[in-house]
């Protein structure tokens, strides 16, 4: 299984109300020393993988403004994750990093250096979790827009970009580009470096890339989305896919989907790995467990789920009562968050209060128990739903990660789940075991060079 922790640079995620707790520590999320110990903590505890969520605009759909977000602290505010990876990196020798940054509000030239330097810095540690982002306040603020670009047209966007960052990461430098021959003064042969000449519909890249090939190239993969767009675009470029959905049985059919698209890219189905999203609370037995699960349920603020509710599906959920049946509406934002109530049967039955009330919030349900029965309650699911490996939400930092580490990792472990990171080049090559380069299947590889004559620098 790969095992990832899910956080965001925020003092509170998904986890709404919970920063209460007094064992809570996010409230040091501005501090460097909170990310260097959370870094330790998971490499020790035998977590993959950190992965960090981000969003660039105010929650403000919720009751018309950011009052509430700012209020119940539902992240907001929020500082920048790219910053603190190299200290966590410099901290940690296996810990990889998966960070989110939007295509929507990007630029890819800038972006394909921003994430060579980290993988430099990481020894390849580095993820890019590709996002298109969904809140207008991020539109308005970034691209003066009063509402965020079409859904679609969002993932559009994401695919050119990506292709530009392909032929800066795979094909502008050559392998061989940096001699370093101190005796000639050459530093890098200009003959191994080829600008681009990107000139597509939304951007303009004729240059070459900045840095020199990082032991990548390109960073390991990530995106979630399971709108019809979503899917594609995972097919074609993911290689971790965040896949979400409280019904088995549709999830398992959209991961089959997304492997059947990614054969029709010419990808082998086997070179994407799925996770989805699980909230723990596990302890030395099932009574202990139920009882730390009752203590922290105290803390959940069902307003701040509304206002983090409210963001992501783009309806102002302020204006319904909690105990009406919950409805789906045609969105231009996040088209997953509500898939569950696409269902008719749950719609009559469903009410809002039901679905964001819990621990785990939006329709989830927390695994609850000693290691034994959180570790079988896994196994079942990644049985029934065909995913890879589960990224594990907080409900307070660092005691439900430690708690993991302390309990869980152990008896998955024992039962031959725990990857062994100690032969590993990098984050991809953890997850997949061949190295740290993109496979020759995948569309970014086309954009490698044969390596040309050696020669003369000019």
């Amino acid at each position: 299984m790969i095992l990832s922790a899910f956080t965001m640079s925020t003092v509170s995620h998904g986890n709404a109300g919970l920063w209460r707790h007094p064992d809570d520590r996010t409230a040091g999320y501005t501090k460097l020393s909170y990310w260097v110990d959370l870094a330790r903590r998971l490499e020790a505890g035998g977590f993959d993988l950190l992965f960090i969520a981000d969003a660039v605009g105010q929650l403000d759909v919720h009751g018309g403004d950011a009052r509430a977000a700012l209020e119940r602290g539902v992240q907001t505010p929020v500082t920048d994750p790219l910053l603190v990876v190299s200290a966590m990196a410099a901290a940690t020798e296996r810990l990889g990093f998966g960070v989110t940054v939007s295509t929507t509000y990007e630029h890819p030239y800038l972006l394909a250096r921003k994430f060579s330097t980290l993988d430099h810095l990481t020894g390849g540690r580095i993820g890019w979790n590709v996002v298109t982002s969904l809140l207008d306040s991020a539109a308005r603020n970034i691209i003066g827009r009063d509402r965020q670009i079409g859904h679609d047209e969002r993932y559009e966007i994401a695919q050119e970009f990506l292709d530009v960052t392909y032929q800066l990461w795979e094909g502008s430098w050559e392998d061989d580009a940096v001699v370093r021959d101190r005796e000639r003064g050459v530093f890098t042969n200009p003959d191994k470096v080829h600008a681009i000449g990107h000139s597509g519909k939304y951007f303009s890249v004729p240059g070459a890339h900045l840095v020199e090939p990082s032991p990548q190239r390109t960073p390991l993969l990530l995106q979630a989305g399971t709108s019809p767009a979503g899917r594609a675009f995972a097919a074609r470029n993911a290689e971790v896919v965040f896949a979400a959905d409280p019904r088995p049985e549709v999830l398992r059919r959209n991961i089959a989907d997304i492997r059947e698209q990614a054969a029709g890219f010419g990808r082998k189905p086997e070179h994407l790995k799925f996770l989805t999203s699980v909230t723990v609370v596990v302890d030395r037995t099932d009574e202990a467990a139920r009882a730390k699960a009752a203590e922290l349920r105290r803390y959940r603020d069902t307003r701040g789920a509304l206002v983090l509710l409210s963001a992501l599906t783009g309806v102002d959920w302020s204006r319904y009562d909690l105990d009406r049946p919950i409805e789906q509406f045609e969105t231009d934002a996040s088209r997953s968050v509500l898939a569950a109530v696409d269902d008719p049967s749950l719609r009559e039955r469903l009410t809002l209060r039901d679905y964001v009330g819990g621990l785990s919030g939006f329709g989830g349900e927390a695994v609850v128990g000693s290691a034994a029965t959180v570790a079988d309650r896994l196994e079942a699911y990644a049985e029934a739903t065909g995913v890879d490996g589960f990224n594990f939400a907080y409900l307070t930092t660092p005691g439900t990660f430690d708690d993991i580490a302390e309990h869980l990792i152990p008896e998955l472990r024992r039962r031959g789940h725990v990857r062994d990171h100690s032969r590993r080049a990098g984050v991809r090559d953890a997850v997949f075991g061949a190295g740290p380069r993109l496979p020759d299947d995948h569309p970014g590889a086309v954009h490698r060079r044969t390596p040309s004559p050696a020669g003369e620098p000019r």
